[in-house]
């Protein structure tokens, strides 16, 4: 994380008016430390690069890279050839010392040549700061400004909240296909590329921004109350028509707690939270290998007892990649909150069944891994172990973000729809990207065995086989109680 990496100490050793950081895992590349973000190379002038999204068009590019390029790429990671496609098309300008037009000049060679979702930082050195963004805006970044002095600071970040807690102001998003060089002098911005259908990625919305922020002039927060609205609605009729009496709303945090408790109240039902998080164990969706986030959700999250015992319970997960992509973090959610004894669990998300692979910078498994794939709404409820299971219609999910910014008529949608934004995305193209994941995720339990083996822990067991210890997993019989005088009713609703 990156407060245990930049400590007061660390921070206090950095010099100079200019930087970038990132802390995005790696996607389509491997889990290697080389491919640790910012990228940097010397020629031409020094370049410091990172980058946010996937490019759908690596194998083409390399091989520009080898034979007309020639430049070597050094890692399997895409961000350090977008890179490379950068310094090279700044090179063509043959200067010893270039100028701002050539930067644009730069970025606009390069948005022909690449395809897929970028939005991207790079340092000049002695220069100054540069962001671009996507032509299909798939991926958010937006610039902020803070006086100091008699002149003006400014930051880049893929959220508005950055901006908010270091004091800055005048949150502006970069738009698609936009380009910004920031020097001493001041500040400059372009718009690069021909002009494209802007689909912003829906999951942003959904699952990945923090609730208190802005993202292409839409609150995260107020999308999110109104997927609660709007999922009420289904769940009242699917409900009604199963003829289930819901005793409790419970969400899993920390996604989904807002369209949980907008649901609620819409349904009139109690909103309770039952699932306590470990904030000191990381996102369990981008760990690789099942057994090792099967794991870690029990790490993770605690169900109490007195919130389930003995109640038909309705878990809203907003937190579509963690558990109904892959079925592992759905599956254990349930057993916990069985375990702890709810009668029946109906477990509602915020989003439609995923049953096809992002391609533009979300780790995701096979299509075949996808617990929706090929499967209707009872079978995927048989695969996590729920007794019913409800999901948001695309529709509602659309006009749920869109009503706040009418302008965006389109979002990406592929996870849900199989329908590509930037087309080239063939069944030649999935089968390989499903394969390189695979892979390296394999690389990866490796590495991890490894490191157990030699004493650094990892996916070692030091004592019994593995089914010996997901057997000791989770307690038996609850251990933090039940009472049935304790949390039965939401207090805005208890005035007779």
């Amino acid at each position: 994380m990156v407060r245990d990496i930049f400590d007061a100490n660390s921070i206090s050793r950095l010099v100079g008016g200019m930087g970038v950081g990132h802390v995005r895992y790696p996607t389509a590349g491997s889990f290697n430390n080389a491919e640790a973000q910012p990228f940097y190379v010397n020629s031409p002038y020094g370049i410091v690069f990172a980058h946010n999204g996937n490019l759908i068009n690596t194998e083409s590019l390399m091989q520009f890279m080898d034979h007309t390029a020639h430049r070597h790429i050094n890692t399997a990671s895409d961000s350090e050839l977008l890179l490379n496609m950068f310094a090279y098309n700044l090179q063509q300008t043959g200067k010893f010392r270039i100028n701002e037009e050539d930067i644009f000049t730069a970025i606009g060679g390069m948005m022909a040549q690449v395809k897929g979702a970028y939005a991207c930082v790079a340092m000049l050195a002695g220069f100054g700061i540069i962001a671009f963004r996507d032509p299909n805006g798939i991926r958010p970044v937006g610039i902020a400004t803070r006086k100091s002095g008699t002149g003006l600071d400014y930051i880049i970040a893929s959220e508005s909240v950055v901006a908010d807690a270091g004091g800055f102001t005048e949150w502006e998003d970069v738009n698609p296909g936009e380009a910004i060089i920031i020097t001493r002098n001041g500040i400059s911005r372009r718009q690069i590329a021909a002009p494209s259908t802007f689909a912003p990625d829906i999951f942003e919305f959904v699952y990945f921004a923090r609730p208190d922020s802005v993202i292409d002039g839409i609150s995260v927060y107020r999308s999110r109350m109104a997927m609660g609205d709007a999922l009420a609605e289904k769940v009242r009729t699917v409900l009604n028509e199963a003829n289930i009496q819901i005793d409790v709303v419970i969400p899993v945090p920390d996604t989904s707690r807002v369209a949980a408790l907008n649901l609620a109240q819409k349904l009139a039902l109690p909103y309770r939270e039952g699932f306590i998080k470990n904030r000191y164990v990381g996102r369990t969706f981008i760990m690789p290998g099942q057994q090792l986030r099967k794991k870690n959700v029990r790490r993770k999250l605690n169900a109490m007892a007195l919130e389930f015992v003995d109640k038909n319970v309705l878990i809203v997960d907003g937190r579509l990649l963690d558990s109904i992509v892959r079925g592992t973090t759905s599956k254990e959610i349930v057993q916990m909150a069985k375990d702890v004894g709810a009668k029946k669990v109906i477990v509602a998300s915020c989003a439609p069944p995923i049953r096809y692979p992002n391609v533009y910078g979300i780790d995701m498994p096979s299509r075949k891994e996808l617990v929706a794939y090929g499967r209707d709404n009872d079978e995927i409820a048989s695969a996590i172990g729920a007794d019913l299971v409800i999901f948001q219609t695309l529709p509602d999910l659309l006009e749920s973000v869109r009503q706040f910014q009418p302008s965006i008529q389109h979002f990406d949608c592929s996870v849900f729809t199989g329908e590509y934004v930037t087309g080239n995305v063939n069944e030649e193209y999935l089968q390989h990207l499903e394969t390189l994941r695979a892979d390296n995720t394999r690389a990866k339990n490796v590495s991890l065995d490894l490191g157990a083996l030699e004493g650094k822990g990892g996916g070692g067991v030091a004592n019994g086989s593995v089914k010996d210890q997901e057997q000791k997993t989770g307690p038996t019989t609850p251990i933090n109680g039940s009472d049935d005088t304790v949390g039965l009713h939401n207090s805005w609703n208890t005035q007779s």
